[in-house]
């Protein structure tokens, strides 16, 4: 009875056991998604980055087609206000080029997997510039046309001045305040213009007048005609006109006094002036060989400014280099010297006039050519006779009562400019003027009267000539081919 009782104990533990496994089994597959083990909640996702954009380049009102060998099953444009995208056919893409921009497109394939994605660059058309630029400027053929964006950007070089504003201004009818000159100048740009001032002055003045004074008792006869003498005080002072003064004795109390103005005056005045000047292309250049003269200027308060005037042979130019070697230019000499006969005094100061011959003027011309830009020839006659009326008529003594003056003046100037295209040379092989002197020595100096010694007598350098590249040189003064016949200028080394 006891052996029944115990296995039933047994038999109802285990049943109880069984169940409570059970009720265990079927809670845990009751639980959540979220209630599952932290590890699988924290999974990294698996991400697939597109491949890497192509470049596509497109102008603005052009357009292109993109063939694909695959179906497309999708399109994106991200910026549709600068391109258009149409769909031809399962396999095609058509592209219009509306503003200038950059966007992106992107092609998708079967399962929505990414074919295909482009950096599309819409700029602005530079095909109708660049055929502009061909047939006005048929000769550059080095202007390169770049566009980034809205911008137009000129690169590589032309040849001249003229052609590079020519570039500039066809671009900027294409794309305006939004060009970009990368351009370069090439060949010779730098102009050396040498002016030669020549000039021959001659005046004739003749002068001849008589002024006297008679006292005779009380009685007084002045001569006043031509202001050979001044009255002041009962006494007769002569002028700085008056050549010679004669008072013969003629007793009894009577006194004659007698101012003779006799002059003739020949004049020669020789003007040779040959200004150089070095300058680039489309600068301007100021030469000045003369001084400057102080003129007082009365301020307030009995104050006085200074201000000083240039003269002498001065040369202003502004060069520009054209095509085929053709030079323009704008050139403004001048030639002035001091002439006290047009001065003015002012507060017991004396000052001078000038005497000015100025030229202002453009010319066209080649290299080495010249052109007179400026000639004067002047021939001025000028005869004055004072005289009393009725005794200056007489036929001998008629001469006592009047005063006569001639004056004849000539002048002829010219001044001829010439340009010409140099290049810098080899400062080592460059002769000055100063290469062939020597001090002398005291015997040389001293004894001798030399002023340089023989072996610079025996060295002189040779006359230095322009160097003019690359045109054939001009024709000196001399005859000689040569850039310029100055004495002073840069040589061209042999073989150059």
């Amino acid at each position: 009875m006891r052996a029944a009782l115990a296995l039933c104990t047994v038999l109802a533990s285990m049943a109880a056991l069984v169940l409570t496994l059970s009720v265990l089994a079927l809670t845990v597959l009751a639980l959540p998604a979220q209630a599952q083990p932290r590890q699988q909640a924290q999974a990294t996702p698996n991400v697939t980055v597109s491949q890497a954009p192509q470049a596509l380049e497109l102008a603005v009102g052009r357009s292109l087609i993109v063939n694909s060998d695959q179906d497309i099953r999708r399109i994106s444009l991200a910026a549709p206000d600068t391109a258009d995208v149409l769909l031809l056919s399962p396999r095609q893409v058509y592209l219009t080029g509306k503003a200038p921009g950059a966007t992106n497109l992107t092609l998708w394939g079967k399962g929505d997997a990414v074919m295909a994605v482009f950096d599309l660059d819409v700029s602005p058309d530079q095909t109708q510039l660049k055929r502009m630029i061909a047939s006005v400027l048929p000769n550059e053929r080095g202007i390169r046309v770049v566009t980034s964006g809205k911008t137009i950007i000129l690169t590589g070089s032309v040849s001249s001045a003229p052609s590079l504003a020519t570039a500039l201004s066809l671009a900027e009818t294409f794309a305006p305040g939004k060009v970009q000159n990368l351009l370069s100048v090439g060949g010779v740009q730098q102009v050396m213009l040498e002016v030669r001032v020549a000039e021959m002055s001659r005046n004739v003045l003749q002068r001849f007048g008589i002024n006297f004074s008679l006292m005779s008792g009380g009685n007084i006869v002045h001569s006043m005609l031509g202001g050979l003498t001044t009255y002041a005080a009962g006494a007769l002072t002569p002028t700085k006109d008056v050549g010679a003064v004669v008072s013969p004795n003629l007793g009894s109390g009577n006194s004659l006094t007698t101012f003779i103005d006799a002059l003739k005056d020949n004049g020669l005045v020789k003007v040779l002036a040959e200004p150089n000047l070095i300058c680039l292309s489309g600068k301007s250049a100021s030469f000045l060989a003369g001084g400057e003269i102080p003129i007082p200027i009365p301020q307030a308060l009995g104050t006085v400014a200074i201000e000083f005037k240039p003269f002498g042979v001065g040369l202003n130019f502004t060069p520009v280099v054209l095509e085929s070697g053709r030079i323009s230019i704008q050139v403004n000499p001048e030639v002035s010297e001091l002439d006290y006969s047009l001065g003015v005094t002012i507060n017991s100061w004396q000052i001078p006039g000038l005497t000015t011959r100025r030229a202002s003027t453009t010319v066209e011309l080649a290299s080495g050519q010249s052109f007179a830009i400026a000639g004067l020839i002047k021939d001025s006659t000028r005869e004055s006779i004072k005289k009393f009326p009725g005794l200056g008529d007489l036929p001998v003594l008629g001469a006592l009562f009047r005063s006569s003056e001639f004056r004849k003046n000539e002048t002829e100037l010219v001044i001829i400019v010439t340009p010409h295209l140099v290049k810098p040379l080899d400062m080592a092989r460059q002769t000055l003027p100063t290469d062939g002197f020597k001090e002398p020595s005291a015997y040389e100096f001293f004894v001798a009267g030399e002023l340089e010694g023989k072996a610079a007598q025996a060295q002189k350098p040779q006359q230095p000539q322009a160097h003019v590249a690359p045109q054939a040189p001009a024709q000196g003064l001399d005859g000689k081919s040569s850039g310029f016949d100055g004495r002073f200028g840069s040589a061209l080394p042999a073989g150059e």
